[in-house]
């Protein structure tokens, strides 16, 4: 019994905001992993229906016990399963038979204990959909919704004090998970969801995180991952959370890879998972987090409401040095440190002593401990400015004025209506824990806060931009052959299904015999290029399979002559379908563009320069397909050598405009497809002033 998903979505739903919950092996023990959730929900005040099943038990704690998932008296919106690994595909069966439709699985013991739990754990999930039953797990630590007071987990993190917020949090990791809630409780910022998603045996992270996200008392989204299988879901989830004005920081762990397998194209080798999903991320506007401290930095900036309409940065400091540091972090980040206009600087020179300096950075020296207005007036001003969209005061120390300071902050917050953070070094704990209570985000080191400060004004400024870049539709697949033969495709058939969808490209004609390749030449009215063709050589110029410019009958069939012999010593196994005679085409500029189909996020195209160093350079963007021209705008800006597509060393700059215009047609060709291309390096792709060419083409189907 397959659930539908309109049905899970609404299964989910209760399952994170339930009216009853059975916890099924309960113990009255609440030392034990399956005590310490009913402890919670008792203790918390949690005021749904609990159920405790176990057979040992009558009553647990004043709560009716239930020998069996039959006995039930209600058919729970939740339940919560920690019994051995081995017992619960029968309770899974159990419940499903009783009417639950929705099960966190404690339980350890399956996949990730290896080929035999793997095993186990593929029976469960088949139990599971046979029974109408979602999971969530297993081996996993449940969740919290603090809203409720319903802490469903065993984890240390519900033994605190804990208080619900705007911070929804989904981890796939359970101790790293629990170490960064407790820190984000440390800071006070308010965790209103926390859910361990273990295993991921039915329910993943982007599903569950899209339903707590819909709670209007969510403002700002988190998660950790180890692994993404769907990167679809992801990115559906990006764009609700745009649609509802709530950023998504992320941490992945495993930036590097491990290993990479041999593929036909530059596009393919180059294609190494985290590239893409760095790519994809900022491609529909996720911020991505080093590490937990990162993340909870922008935690903090992004759960304050106030908005930065823009990437001015103002900075007021009681050092000039702090201000120089934060300047440069601020540059280095994306955003600019700007000039403040005539009229600001001439308010706050009024109350600015003579050693001061009233330019951005501010520097208010120390002397405003003595004269408070000097700190309040100046750093009013300075966030009054209209080049400035988020500020920044820097301080240190300062003890003995904990009292005066934050009354002085107040001030400023309330007078002020943009961004500002507090960088305090050193500070009291009393000065934090009081600003943080007043709603002034406050942190211990300049870079830090710059850092924050640049996530929010990203965050603001992609979601702008998503929502007004709709998506492209994907152009229906290219009519194949009936019996078309996969791999690598002959290069006329790839051209002229290129050349269809938009995708300028070189014209070729594929010559059999040194006559056959003269009359080519002839039809092309001057110099040609000259290219061995065949299924098994792809990286034609590493073995010596171009010859360039040949201009006159002789140098046609020597050259042709000479391309054949040369593939058939360098590679005598090779199907050698003849010589592809193409006419030169002119650009200063050697792109090469690409497409591989990602397991996780289906078709992306990438970007790059240098032409047969592109694996080199490594001067490449990714983003999935399909997408607009403004995004293709976007990858060439991106490119580290981007500068040289406006010319250099009195070369004409190139259209960008034709360029992307190029990208986003491909993009949308290869989303349609998807089911059939594997594969595409157009390498390389000439560019001048006028339209781009593809010159070379080698595209790879595979069912």
């Amino acid at each position: 019994m397959k659930i539908k998903p309109h049905d899970r979505a609404r299964i989910v739903a209760r399952l994170i905001s339930p009216r009853s919950v059975a916890m099924i092996g309960a113990s009255a023990d609440f030392n034990k992993l399956n005590g310490r959730p009913l402890k919670h929900l008792i203790e918390k005040g949690y005021a749904g229906r609990v159920f405790p099943v176990n057979p040992k038990y009558k009553d647990i704690a004043g709560l009716a016990c239930y020998p069996t998932i039959e006995s039930l008296p209600e058919a729970a919106d939740v339940a919560i399963v920690a019994v051995p690994a081995a017992e619960v595909i029968a309770a899974i069966e159990a419940l499903g038979r009783r009417g639950v439709s929705a099960a966190v699985v404690y339980s350890s013991g399956f996949g990730e204990t290896g080929a035999e739990g793997k095993a186990l754990e593929a029976r469960l999930v088949e139990t599971a959909q046979r029974s109408g039953v979602l999971l969530c797990g297993p081996n996993c630590l449940g969740f919290v919704n603090a809203f409720d007071n319903l802490y469903a987990t065993f984890s240390q993190y519900a033994d605190g004090d804990v208080g619900a917020g705007p911070i929804a949090f989904v981890t796939q990791s359970g101790a790293f998970g629990t170490a960064t809630a407790a820190l984000i409780r440390q800071r006070g910022l308010g965790l209103g969801y926390f859910i361990s998603t273990g295993n991921e045996a039915d329910l993943a992270f982007s599903e569950l995180m899209t339903a707590v996200v819909e709670d209007p008392r969510i403002r700002v989204a988190a998660g950790y991952l180890e692994g993404l299988d769907d990167g679809a879901a992801l990115v559906r989830l990006a764009l609700r959370c745009h649609e509802l004005g709530k950023p998504l920081i992320l941490t992945k762990v495993g930036r590097k890879a491990s290993g990479q397998r041999a593929a036909a194209s530059h596009t393919g080798a180059l294609a190494v998972e985290d590239t893409v999903l760095d790519a994809v991320l900022r491609q529909y506007g996720m911020l991505r987090a080093r590490n937990e401290e990162q993340m909870l930095d922008m935690l903090e900036a992004l759960s304050q409401p106030r908005v930065a309409h823009g990437n001015g940065l103002g900075i007021a400091t009681m050092s000039g040095g702090a201000g120089v540091m934060m300047a440069d972090r601020a540059d280095e980040v994306g955003l600019t440190v700007p000039e403040l206009t005539s009229a600001t600087r001439a308010r706050i020179a009024e109350v600015m002593p003579a050693f001061g300096a009233s330019a951005n950075p501010v520097d208010v020296t120390g002397q405003f401990i003595a004269n408070p207005a000097l700190l309040r007036e100046s750093v009013v001003a300075m966030m009054d400015d209209p080049n400035v969209h988020v500020g920044i005061v820097w301080l240190q120390l300062m003890a003995a004025h904990v009292e005066k300071l934050v009354g002085l902050f107040c001030e400023i917050r309330d007078r002020t209506t943009k961004p500002l953070f507090v960088c305090w070094t050193g500070a009291p704990a009393e000065a934090v824990r009081r600003l943080r209570e007043e709603g002034i985000t406050v942190f211990g080191a300049g870079e830090r806060a710059v850092e924050a400060a640049a996530a929010l004004v990203r965050a603001h400024a992609d979601r702008a931009r998503t929502l007004s870049r709709p998506l492209p539709a994907a152009l229906p697949a290219a009519q194949l052959p009936a019996h078309v033969t996969y791999g690598v495709q002959a290069s006329v058939q790839a051209a002229d299904w290129l050349r269809a969808a938009g995708v300028p490209m070189a014209s070729v004609s594929l010559a059999r015999s040194a006559d056959e390749a003269v009359a080519h030449w002839r039809e092309a009215c001057g110099p040609v290029a000259l290219k061995i063709e065949s299924p098994d050589i792809t990286h034609k110029t590493e073995m010596g399979g171009v010859l360039l410019s040949l201009n006159s009958e002789m140098a046609i069939r020597e050259g042709y002559r000479a391309l054949m012999d040369g593939a058939a010593r360098a590679m005598p196994a090779a199907r050698i379908d003849g010589v592809i005679v193409q006419g030169m085409a002119s650009g200063h500029v050697e792109l090469v563009v690409g497409v591989q189909r990602s397991p996780v996020f289906g078709m992306v195209v990438m970007v790059g320069l240098g032409g047969i160093l592109v694996e080199v350079l490594k001067d490449v963007v990714f983003r999935r397909a399909p997408f607009g021209v403004e995004e293709a705008r976007d990858m060439l800006k991106e490119l580290r050598a981007t500068a040289i597509l406006d010319g250099v060393r009195g070369k004409p700059g190139v259209d960008r405009g034709a360029v992307a215009l190029m990208l986003s047609r491909l993009s949308q060709w290869a989303a349609g497809m998807e089911p059939l291309l594997a594969e595409l390096d157009l390498n390389p792709v000439l560019v001048g002033p006028d339209s781009p060419i593809a010159v070379d083409c080698v595209m790879v189907l595979r069912n």
